[in-house]
């Protein structure tokens, strides 16, 4: 058995703005209790906004989104801070994203966003028009949220302290502390296993594949390109249908719903 906890727990209330830590979280089949539960829409594409196309989206990075009230509140360039449910939303940030969208709280059926190729964007720039996938979203997420694919994404303390970055570039959920001799990377090794936190039960579904999003500007944070470089470079993972692709933590469902907190250990099944 390996000594291992959760270190820090995170929820992004809005789809691709930076979130909060936050010392417990109820966790069932549709995910973190508060955690993506609002999106952006574009209106003329009608696509899900995703700073995985910087091009367009990287600006939300910029934005703070906390839902501690109980209502999501965002924090904004310049300080500034609008209520989600606040009339005027909309036009706020279609005016400062410079798109006309909408802020929405219900996933439609078939949601997708655009996802160009992260390296062709770290080789050629953020403004670089990069032909990109239209992938639909949280296939692997009952309900209403805008994961990315399944509910819960985890992260170990090794492997983002070996690349040499900042968790909440990776926008994990949970960071998982591990002994100073723990291998990076070794998310890999839980696939198909199962992770018991206090009376919770997680099943790792598969390795995380990394986008340009880890990459850029989150609020005051620089760009940090290494964020995909290092993985690109030292672990590209094979899934079905794909080549292989660099990968950084690990995609969760929740078999047994409850509260993690910060502290609990994990146990590895």
């Amino acid at each position: 058995m390996t000594a291992m906890h959760v270190e820090s727990l995170r929820r992004y209330p809005v789809k691709s703005m930076l979130g909060e830590i936050v010392p417990s979280i109820f966790v069932d089949e549709r995910g973190a209790s508060g955690d993506r539960r609002l999106a952006i829409v574009d209106a003329e594409t009608n696509r899900v906004a995703s700073a995985k196309q910087p091009r367009l989206w990287r600006k939300l990075l910029q934005f703070t989104a906390s839902g501690d009230t109980g209502r999501v509140c965002i924090r904004l360039p310049d300080g500034a801070t609008i209520a989600a449910d606040d009339p005027g939303v909309d036009e706020v940030l279609s005016k400062l994203v410079g798109r006309p969208v909408s802020l929405v709280s219900t996933r439609p059926p078939g949601a997708t966003l655009e996802r160009p190729d992260p390296e062709t964007v770290l080789e050629l720039g953020e403004d670089a028009e990069v032909a990109g996938q239209v992938l639909e979203i949280a296939r692997a997420t009952p309900g209403d949220s805008f994961t990315d694919l399944a509910p819960l994404h985890a992260i170990t303390t090794t492997t983002v302290g070996h690349i040499g970055t900042e968790a909440l570039r990776y926008r994990p959920n949970l960071v998982i502390a591990t002994p100073h001799d723990y291998p990076p990377y070794a998310e890999n090794d839980w696939v198909a296993r199962d992770l018991t936190i206090g009376k919770t039960r997680l099943h790792v579904l598969k390795p995380t594949s990394r986008c340009a999003l880890p990459t850029l500007e989150h609020g005051e944070l620089p760009r940090a390109p290494h964020a995909l470089r290092t993985p690109a470079a030292e672990n590209r993972v094979e899934s079905p249908g794909s080549a292989a692709l660099p990968c950084a933590g690990v995609y969760l469902t929740v078999l047994k719903e409850g509260t993690i907190r910060i502290g609990d250990p994990v146990i590895l099944q």
